[in-house]
């Protein structure tokens, strides 16, 4: 199983896909989160030119953002910068979306969407949106068509699966793992998580920093997708709703899904403070060295071949180091 990395779009992202490159990570992931992130291609750019054999990717990207030939010529560029070391994963936006107020975008837009995308990169003559377009980079401002770049999608339905099966070569999935991930040659699964030391506390300030971004997520997750009942169920969770209904209703997204990844926000400090700590290990990929281990092993037999780490916290560094050395040992 390959060890990869993953990173909330930052200003300082390039620097830690270099480290991950130093320390031996097979692959680095950044997030499409244009809300509150710097863009996700001049990162990967800069990612590249600080680098030499690192696998470097967007994940996901969220295809109403841009438009396909946007994206094509994105990944064009980035192709020619880091060659065969390009992947590009796409997802219907769970944060990349619902941070902004809108749903998620309809599986039959995404596969016209990849399908546009597709043709562009082997240079062909696509209609998108009632018109005709074609790539039409001559030598010098991009590499010559065909492009070849895998694509790997998000899915964890029915209708993802099959757009996935169809049109992907392989599965990016986080949150859950479907049962059909095993069906798929290259299945990448993105945790966040922490190493805990032997005999440390789920409340521990370390866990808070580093595992806790991770584990609000299973709050913005049930909220987004189960509504506050959901929420209601989880440890914390009335604490978690007090904060977020004090927001005015069509600005609770807000709310909902500041610090994504990054931070606990008000409503994920006040669930952790009363006891909402205690799921760190079910809602995210952390635990001791051994636990760790067998959590991955299990991943293992159930079909995953890239796990995709997101350090959190104030030491991206000891936290890439811990999480290597528990995934390899």
């Amino acid at each position: 199983m390959d060890v990869s990395c993953a990173f909330p779009t930052a200003l300082d992202s390039p620097d830690n896909i270099a480290l991950a490159e130093r320390l031996g990570y097979h692959r680095a992931w950044v997030y499409d989160t244009p809300h509150q992130s710097p863009d996700v291609w001049m990162t990967l750019a800069l990612a590249a030119q600080r680098t030499e054999r690192i696998g470097l990717g967007p994940g996901v990207l969220v295809p109403s953002l841009r438009h396909p030939m946007v994206t094509a010529t994105a990944t064009a560029t980035l192709t020619a910068l880091a060659p065969g070391r390009v992947a590009v994963a796409f997802g219907t936006g769970f944060t990349g979306r619902r941070a902004m107020g809108y749903r998620a975008i309809p599986w039959a837009f995404m596969d016209s969407y990849i399908r546009a995308y597709r043709a562009l990169l082997r240079g062909e003559i696509v209609e998108w949106e009632g018109a005709q377009m074609q790539m039409l980079h001559p030598d010098g401002h991009a590499p010559s068509r065909p492009i070849d770049v895998p694509i790997l999608i998000s899915a964890l339905g029915p209708k993802g699966n099959k757009v996935a099966s169809e049109l992907g070569d392989g599965l990016f999935a986080t949150l859950q793992m479907p049962e059909f991930m095993a069906d798929y040659s290259w299945s990448a699964y993105l945790a966040w998580g922490t190493v805990l030391d032997e005999e440390e506390d789920n409340d521990s300030e370390h866990a808070r920093a580093a595992g806790g971004p991770g584990w609000a997520l299973s709050f913005h997750g049930a909220y987004e997708f189960g509504g506050p009942d959901a929420v209601r169920a989880l440890p914390g969770g009335a604490e978690w709703l007090e904060v977020i209904e004090d927001t005015p209703p069509g600005q609770r997204h807000l709310a909902v899904h500041f610090g994504h990844c990054v931070e606990l926000n008000a409503a994920d400090q006040a669930a952790w403070s009363v006891g909402g700590h205690t799921t760190l290990q079910d809602a995210t990929l952390s635990g001791t060295r051994d636990q760790i281990r067998r959590t991955l092993d299990d991943y293992r037999s159930r079909g995953l071949t890239e796990i995709v780490f997101q350090p959190c916290g104030s030491n991206i560094q000891a936290e890439l180091e811990r999480f290597l050395e528990a995934a390899v040992s």
